[in-house]
């Protein structure tokens, strides 16, 4: 059976930043969405009604990685010089500073409780997010873990290395289980399992998106490279249909998840899109609306018609 598809246009673009966005991420409910990039300000908006933003925080570097914990009301984030703010939303006084990674921390992810962060050291670190501070690294790269991402089960977590290696690792054990080299050169910079958790979606410097099954083997997606530039985001919708890839050739494109078919390109002037480079993507359950941030200091929020 078909599944129908939808297609996205620009609904709004929220401004306010004072420069390029890096990071999105959830906020602390489905009506809301966390912004920073290189003016170190972390801002909540409300998908009900957007503009303005709402400043809740500041890093004094550019942040590269976000993480939200509405039940703590903790943000994490991961700044240029591999430190992970905890940013306490209640008691701003708790909120604490820890210099972990060196050269940026770039990602975050979480399952069953436990918190990791990928770095430009190469270590994936597990986090104890009740004392907030450091549990055990893993050394798992010599260059730096760009992107992670989380089987839908927990058991299994995937890494993006500049190496252009994907490592699949056991977050209990903290052992890598397999390592698929070369699956983009020079860097993996995006990854995100399907609904399923059969198959996992990466995007690379090389501006190719591929997929892999469970044991790391390639699946044909398409014969030419999905964009001009690096890959630098994924997003799966909400239902698991559709894959959306962010790039520096300032495109965001929507892809069948099943057959791995391109479906629709949002563009600069035909889609009213962004300017430069689209740096991060977050897919909000609220309303379908998939959410971009770019270099161009803008956020653009598409809905499906």
């Amino acid at each position: 059976m078909s599944v129908h598809i939808p297609r996205y246009r620009l609904q709004q673009q929220l401004t306010g930043h004072e420069g390029a966005l890096y990071a999105l991420s959830p906020g602390m409910d489905d009506r809301s969405v966390l912004s920073s990039g290189s003016d170190g300000w972390i801002a909540s908006w409300d998908l009900t009604d957007p503009d303005p933003g709402r400043l809740i925080a500041r890093a004094d570097q550019h942040v590269y990685a976000l993480y939200a914990w509405p039940s703590e009301q903790i943000v994490l984030a991961g700044d240029m010089n591999g430190g992970v703010h905890w940013l306490d939303l209640q008691n701003p006084e708790a909120s604490r500073h820890v210099l972990h990674h060196k050269k940026g921390t770039y990602a975050f992810a979480s399952a069953g409780g436990m918190l990791f962060s990928g770095g430009g050291d190469g270590l994936l670190t597990r986090w104890l997010p009740g004392e907030r501070r450091t549990d055990e690294s893993l050394q798992i790269s010599q260059a730096a873990v760009r992107c992670l991402a989380i089987h839908p089960s927990g058991d299994w977590l995937a890494a993006g290395c500049s190496d252009g290696s994907i490592c699949y690792i056991d977050p209990l054990r903290m052992t890598i289980s397999h390592r698929i080299l070369n699956a983009h050169l020079p860097s993996v910079f995006s990854l995100e399992f399907n609904k399923t958790g059969d198959q996992l979606w990466s995007g690379g410097r090389d501006a190719w998106l591929r997929r892999w099954d469970v044991n790391g083997n390639a699946i044909r997606a398409q014969e030419e490279a999905a964009h001009m530039y690096t890959i630098n985001a994924l997003a799966l919708s909400p239902d698991g249909t559709v894959i959306a890839t962010a790039s520096r050739d300032k495109r965001i494109r929507l892809w069948n998840a099943s057959s791995g078919e391109l479906v629709q390109s949002l563009d600069t002037v035909r889609d009213q899109g962004h300017r430069h480079s689209v740096n991060a993507l977050y897919w909000s359950p609220f309303n379908n609306l998939l959410i971009s941030a770019s270099d161009d200091r803008t956020i653009c929020l598409w809905v499906s018609e």
